[in-house]
């Protein structure tokens, strides 16, 4: 049977609280007897989880780091959705999606997921060779985001995007030079946010894509901002559009 390690509380807790039949075993540090520890134990055998105790050695060697916060379990993987077709179908509402185009750094992935999920995306989608996929440093920073966040790498993301359009999609791309900010744009239908990664932005088949560019008002002396802090501020522009 696979497994795979998920570690620290936000991560750990959220699974169990979601699919409390995927988790194995929750590892913990056994020298810790803080309020925190005690409540998560006590939430982990409520939701029916062996505990085991162990030390920061073998938490560290399970985490694969030692950012773990005395908390690893072991879980099975959740079935995963495999089409961005079947996922939209079952959207209720206008759809919500985040494209990340070059986001090869799990920190910044995982932060996406996070903003994501508190902005209700329905679905991020990321090319293949050009992202980083879901590993346990990604579901640690998304503090849960990766275990409700419908997470989708394609073989082309031009042709996927192109695919929402035909759903009546906007697709609207963040870039630096756009013409209109944020602000400016209707984004109280069906949308795609494009972002590429801080820096060199998305490439420029992804750009050509887009519906309409869009850039975010910067009063100071920084030119952009991270690839995280950029989603949260473009899906909550959506958000407050959508009332």
């Amino acid at each position: 049977m696979s497994t795979k390690v998920l570690y620290g509380f936000h991560a750990v807790g959220v699974r169990l609280k979601t699919a409390p039949d995927s988790v194995l075993e929750v590892h913990v540090d056994a020298t810790r007897r803080d309020a925190r520890m005690r409540q998560f134990a006590q939430r982990a055998l409520e939701a029916g989880a062996k505990i085991v105790d162990s030390d920061d050695a073998r938490l560290t060697k399970l985490a694969g780091n030692p950012r773990h916060q005395g908390v690893a379990a072991r879980v099975t993987p959740l079935p995963q959705v495999h089409s961005l077709d079947d996922l939209l179908d079952a959207v209720q509402g206008p759809p919500l999606v985040l494209a990340l185009d070059g986001v090869t750094d799990p920190h910044n992935l995982g932060a996406c997921l996070r903003v994501a999920d508190g902005a209700g995306v329905h679905a991020v989608i990321a090319p293949k060779d050009h992202a980083v996929g879901l590993n346990a440093t990604v579901a640690k920073v998304a503090s849960g985001a990766a275990e409700t966040v419908p997470y989708l790498m394609v073989t082309n993301l031009a042709r996927s995007l192109n695919e929402l359009k035909e759903r009546s999609i906007l697709v609207v791309g963040l870039a630096d030079d756009a013409a209109q900010t944020l602000h400016e744009a209707d984004l109280s239908g069906p949308l795609a946010f494009v972002l590429g990664a801080e820096g060199p932005g998305m490439r420029q088949l992804t750009r050509r894509t887009c519906d309409v560019l869009v850039r975010i008002p910067m009063k100071g002396a920084v030119e952009s901002l991270n690839v995280s802090v950029a989603a949260g501020i473009c899906l909550y522009e959506a958000v407050r559009q959508r009332g």
